[in-house]
C-alpha cells in the first residue's frame, strides 16, 4: 500500500486499514470473529481486549491516517475513549484544565469521578485560550478542548492551545467529533491527542457504538496501557461496520456540511428563529478563527426559537427532520440539549453555559434542503 500521506483522502476511506482477504480476495475486508488466537509461535499474542484483533489492528491505521498521526485506537463508544485518555496521563494530585463548554458526558466524568482519585480540575470561563493560560499550575497535566463545541457551535484557537501546551510540556487534547476528520485534523496545528465519538461521523448511519483515538506512538501506548485494563474494546462485528462507514466517510460529510451551511443562512434570514449558532456564518463571533482552522464548518448547529413558541412542540411537529438522541447520520435529526446531552448539568450550570431551555442542537443530513426547509415552514406554521 502506497504511503497514506501521498493519498487523497477518499482513497484512504476506502482503502488504508483494509483487511485483505487473502483466501478467497474478496473486495471488503473480511471479518475476524475469533475471541481467542494461538499463543505459541507467533508473533502477535492476539485478545479482543488488548485491541490488536486483525480487524481492530488495521481499523485503527485508517483512523490514524486521517487524522494524519502515526497511530490510533478504538473504543466501545466516545466516553470510553475520554476516560482511557484522561486516565492514562492522570495520578492523585494532578490538575486538568478544561474548556467551559463540553459534552454533558465529558463534564459528568470529570465533576463525578476526579475527585475520587483526587485529581485537581479548572473549568475556563470562555473558550479563549487566554483563559486556559490564567488557570495553569505547576501540577497541570492536560489541556483539554472541543471545538466546535457542543451544542452551542464555539470555536476554540486550536493552535494557541497546542501552543501553549508544548510550551508548558502539557499534553493536549481534543474532541474533535463535531468537526470530523474531514473538516479539522488539529494534529496538524500540533494537538497531541484527537478523540471521536466514532458513534457518530465516522459510523454515520446511526446503528453502532464506537469511540476513537488518534496520536503518537508514544501517547498510544501509553493509553493502550491503561485501556487494557479498563476493557472499553470493540466488538469485532461492530468494527467491521465502522470500517465500512468510514469508506464513505468523507462523501457523506461534506454533503453534510454542504447542505448545513444552507440550512444556516435559511435560519438566520427566518423571522420566527432568535438566532442561530453555526461557525460558517459571517454572524458567529469566531467565524474568521473557523476559517483558518477547519476545512469545512461541519454539519452541526443549534438555533433558539423566537419566544412563545415550544421547542419541544416544534421538534414533534416536524414530519420529516426527526427528534432524535444522537447526531451525524445520514438522516437530520433535532434535539433538545437540556433533556439529553447537558441533562446531567443543572439548570444555573447549563445556564452559565448559554445552554437554555429553547436551545434546539440540528444535525443535518443529506436529504435535499428544500425538503427540509418545508418540513421546518410547516412545523411552525402548525404551532401558530
Amino acid at each position: 500500500m502506497e504511503d497514506s500521506n501521498k493519498l487523497g483522502i477518499n482513497t484512504i476511506c476506502v482503502h488504508t486499514g483494509e483487511v485483505k482477504d487473502e483466501q478467497f480476495k474478496g473486495a471488503v475486508s473480511p471479518m475476524f470473529m475469533s475471541t481467542s488466537y494461538a499463543f505459541d509461535g507467533v508473533d502477535v499474542k492476539r485478545y479482543p481486549r488488548y485491541f490488536n484483533t486483525p480487524n481492530q489492528e488495521m481499523l485503527c491505521k485508517k483512523i490514524a491516517a486521517l487524522e494524519n498521526t502515526e497511530d490510533g485506537l478504538i473504543f466501545s463508544s466516545g466516553m470510553a475513549a475520554i476516560s482511557a485518555a484522561m486516565f492514562a496521563f492522570l495520578k492523585t494530585g494532578d490538575h486538568v484544565i478544561i474548556q467551559q463548554v463540553i459534552y454533558g458526558g465529558t463534564f459528568n466524568l470529570i465533576v463525578s469521578e476526579f475527585e475520587k482519585y483526587g485529581i485537581e480540575y479548572s473549568f475556563t470561563e470562555s473558550d479563549k485560550a487566554a483563559d486556559f493560560k490564567l488557570l495553569l499550575k505547576a501540577n497541570t497535566k492536560i489541556l483539554f478542548i472541543e471545538t466546535p463545541s457542543n451544542p452551542l457551535l464555539g470555536i476554540t484557537d486550536i493552535d494557541a492551545i497546542a501552543s501553549l501546551g508544548k510550551e508548558s510540556g502539557i499534553i493536549t487534547m481534543i474532541d474533535n467529533t463535531f468537526a470530523s476528520p474531514i473538516n479539522q485534523n488539529p494534529a496538524d496545528f500540533g494537538i497531541d491527542i484527537i478523540l471521536h465519538s466514532a458513534t457518530k461521523y465516522m459510523g454515520g448511519h446511526s446503528d453502532i457504538s464506537a469511540g476513537a483515538i488518534a496520536g503518537s506512538n508514544e501517547h498510544i501506548a501509553q493509553i493502550w496501557k491503561t485501556a487494557i485494563n479498563f476493557g472499553g474494546n470493540l466488538s469485532d462485528q461492530t468494527v467491521w461496520l465502522l470500517e465500512r462507514s468510514l469508506k464513505t466517510l468523507n462523501l457523506r460529510v461534506k454533503e453534510q456540511t454542504k447542505n448545513a451551511q444552507e440550512m444556516a443562512e435559511y435560519l438566520e434570514r427566518h423571522k420566527n428563529i432568535e438566532r442561530v449558532y453555526y461557525p460558517g456564518l459571517n454572524s458567529h463571533p469566531q467565524h474568521d478563527l473557523a476559517k483558518r482552522q477547519m476545512k469545512g464548518f461541519g454539519a452541526m448547529l443549534s438555533f433558539e426559537l423566537e419566544e412563545g413558541i415550544n421547542a419541544m412542540d416544534f421538534q414533534n411537529a416536524l414530519k420529516l427532520i426527526k427528534p432524535s438522541m444522537s447526531l451525524a447520520g445520514l438522516e437530520s435529526t433535532t434535539v433538545s440539549p437540556t433533556q439529553t446531552t447537558h441533562a446531567l448539568l443543572s439548570a444555573q450550570e447549563r445556564l452559565d453555559r448559554g445552554i437554555k431551555d429553547g436551545l434546539i442542537r440540528f444535525s443535518v443530513g443529506i436529504e435535499e434542503p428544500k425538503d427540509l426547509i418545508k418540513d421546518i415552514e410547516q412545523a411552525i406554521k402548525s404551532l401558530q
